[in-house]
């Protein structure tokens, strides 16, 4: 069964940069994730920035981003793979975010976002289909 993980909760309500839960992917069998971020309320002159680091032993993080989603500004979805399949040595995710405000009406930024990682399902291959002997 395919792994889903939960990065940050649906409706969420973000008004400081942070971060999210360090989540074990150790179980997942292709190590390849949909990630879907869902903004679903804002505030006008504000951006979102959203990404994945990786972590060994879920202490240590590093100093760069497994995935950065593109910046956002307004509600919407936005879907990005993350492929851990060459990246053996990490075994825990977390979601981390930064939040930036300009213009001169409300301080602070605020979005309301759901990020979430369903494990990608590894790829059959159909059957060889024997070729006709030519003459």
């Amino acid at each position: 069964m395919a792994m889903e993980l939960e990065l940050i909760p649906a409706g969420t309500r973000l008004t400081l940069n942070g971060e999210g839960a360090a989540l074990d992917i150790g179980a997942s069998q292709t190590r390849t994730f949909l990630c879907v971020m869902d903004i679903t309320d804002q505030i006008e002159q504000e951006s979102l920035d959203l990404s994945i680091w990786g972590s060994e032993d879920g202490q240590n993080w590093g100093t760069k981003p497994l995935l950065m989603m593109p910046q956002r500004f307004y509600r919407g979805e936005t879907r990005q793979v993350l492929d851990l399949s060459v990246r053996r040595e990490i075994r825990f995710i977390r979601a981390k975010w930064d939040l930036f405000r300009w213009g001169r009406v409300a301080p602070h930024p605020m979005f309301v976002v759901g990020f979430h990682a369903i494990e990608v399902p590894a790829f059959e291959r159909p059957p060889a289909v024997p070729q006709p002997a030519t003459a």
